[in-house]
Parts: C-alpha cells; structure tokens; sequence
C-alpha cells in the first residue's frame, strides 16, 4: 500500500534529518519509576515535537542501520495521554523487550506497529 511506503519514508525523512539525543541510555534507571529499567537506549529527536511537548520518543537497538523498524502507540492513564515512540534499528528480541517495558505498568500501555515496507 503506498500509504503505507510514505508513512515510513517521512518518519526515515524525520531521522535523516534530526539529531538524536539518548538521555536515557540502556540499563539507567527511570527518573520517577525506579521499578522501570530502560532495555535500550532511550531519547528523541532534537527539533521535534510530540503530544507531551517534547521531542519525539525514539528507542534505539544494536543494528546498525538506523531506519524506523516499528512505532509504539503508546496510552498513559496517568498523563492522560497517548504519544508515539520510533524503533530505530531493534532486533526482534529488542522489539519484544521494549515492548514488555512498556507495558509492565497498568497505567501505561502499548502497542507495535512493524514496518512492513
């Protein structure tokens, strides 16, 4: 579906041409939820904005190349508030952990859209 290859091709647009900032790297700890450990470097891109109004949420895998693999639609009860977050380079063992992570509190949900373009 071509809607599809543009959806992908913009967000791979976003990366090219945005920095990324990991300020949460893979093993830390989360600020406020000390139960929650990062399972891959955490950050976003500089320049950007997202519905918290911050830069938008990328989690970044050990594969070199550094394309949109899938996005998490993401629910936070407590926020009240839904954002996406871009896989850039995960395996599917990362995918999975990321995926767990996100979905260990019952106040946060999520879930993966893998590209398939």
């Amino acid at each position: 579906m071509k809607t599809d290859a543009d959806f992908w091709n913009a967000v791979n647009t976003l990366l090219a041409e945005s920095e990324i900032v990991v300020d949460r790297p893979k093993g830390s700890v989360h600020p406020h939820w000390p139960d929650f450990v990062y399972p891959a470097d955490y950050g976003y891109l500089k320049g950007t904005a997202s519905m918290d109004g911050s830069g938008i949420d990328v989690w970044i895998g050990s594969e070199l190349h550094r394309q949109a693999d899938a996005i998490l639609c993401t629910i936070d009860l407590l926020k009240r508030d839904s954002e996406i977050k871009i896989l850039i380079g995960c395996t599917e063992a990362e995918k999975s952990l990321i995926v767990n992570a996100q979905n260990q509190s019952s106040n946060m949900k999520a879930i993966l859209v893998r590209r398939t373009v």
